[in-house]
């Protein structure tokens, strides 16, 4: 299978391009809609190239059945009422997809539901987010596909089987893809990032393939930029005290900081260096830091040389140990002190 790049705009994920890094803001905001623009404005200062959103519409995705996993909200007696809260309307969506194109970063968001994917696409968002929990989604995945965007697939409950058939599902259909290692725990411990899985999906899909991280540290982001990794993204918030369900699994802005400049870095170290151009332009030092023969003691004029009387010391730019055999059993024209380098002159013809 041949490898396929995948565009996000005017950014190529995958054939060596610079990974991409992306700040989730998810539930965050907590429903502030003035929150959720500050946390733009932090991703954006920190260096992040994306920042993506879950755009919920709880009356087109839940029912009053659905309990929390895990209860965390002391105001939402159910996840509906959460999801509820959770909402913005057209319009502030807009808002947010605007304040992205100003700040410098590429607008994302994770639909729900149909109609949040119907949101979204009215807002001209380049590739879709496709959530672990959505790949079973069937009319969610046809609406994407029709519209032939990139999908960005998480991977966190997913064997290989059902990724394959994901995957085929929007390449039958024209759309390119990018898998995402994710490990659907908050926070993730550190043993379960798996980034093996991501060279793995690479060598299966022949896609570019990151890590959707949980974990709430910088470690397993930055291990997978340097093996690889086409693209990541980190949970962001402001304190990891803050209220919320993925608080703990974030990162806050100064550690969002420290990754993207770590992801420079790994960019920058991955410069072709040719060994034979090094030795050229270090020529200099080397002669500097090589070494010459020298005598390893007086040597008066008229001696003839043997092995036991020359050494190898610093600089380097005198006699090569090489030419060692051919000074064997030749006189000295003049005396040789120890403390310079044998030199030419002090042989005779």
């Amino acid at each position: 299978m041949d490898y396929q790049s995948l565009k996000l705009g005017e950014r190529e994920l995958g054939t060596g391009a610079k990974p991409l890094v992306i700040a989730e803001v998810a539930q965050a905001h907590d429903g502030s809609l003035g929150l959720a623009h500050s946390y733009i404005d932090a991703a954006a200062s920190a260096g992040a190239d994306a920042v993506k959103f879950q755009t919920h519409i709880a009356a087109a995705e839940s029912t009053r059945d659905e309990q929390f996993r895990v209860p965390f909200s002391y105001e939402d007696a159910t996840r509906y009422d959460y999801w509820r809260r959770m909402e913005f309307t057209p319009e502030q969506w807009a808002g947010l997809a605007e304040h992205c194109a100003k700040a410098g970063v590429i607008f994302l968001s994770s639909p729900f539901s149909v109609q949040a994917a119907e949101l979204l696409e009215g807002l001209g968002m380049v590739a879709w987010k496709l959530a672990s929990g959505e790949l079973d989604h069937e009319p969610l995945l046809e609406f994407m596909a029709a519209t032939q965007k990139p999908a960005i697939i998480s991977s966190g409950m997913s064997g290989w089987e059902e990724l394959g058939r994901v995957v085929g599902f929007f390449r039958k259909r024209g759309c390119p893809v990018a898998l995402m290692q994710c490990t659907t725990a908050y926070p993730a411990p550190l043993e379960q990032a798996g980034l093996d899985n991501i060279g793995l999906m690479k060598e299966r899909f022949a896609a570019p393939a990151g890590l959707s991280d949980h974990s709430g540290t910088i470690f397993p982001a930055m291990a997978a930029l340097a093996r690889g990794a086409d693209l990541v993204e980190v949970h962001l918030v402001f304190d990891k005290a803050m209220f919320g369900p993925d608080a703990k699994a974030s990162l806050t802005p100064a550690e969002l900081t420290t990754l993207c400049q770590g992801r420079d870095a790994v960019v920058a170290m991955r410069a072709t260096v040719d060994k034979d151009t090094v030795a050229a332009e270090k020529a200099e030092l080397r002669s500097l830091f090589g070494r010459s023969l020298a005598p390893v003691k007086d040597l008066p004029a008229g001696h003839v040389l043997e092995a036991d009387d020359l050494i190898l010391k610093k600089p380097g730019g005198g006699i090569p140990w090489e030419q060692l055999g051919s000074l064997l059993g030749r006189r000295l024209a003049r005396p040789a002190p120890a403390e310079r380098l044998l030199r030419p002159e002090d042989i005779e013809d």
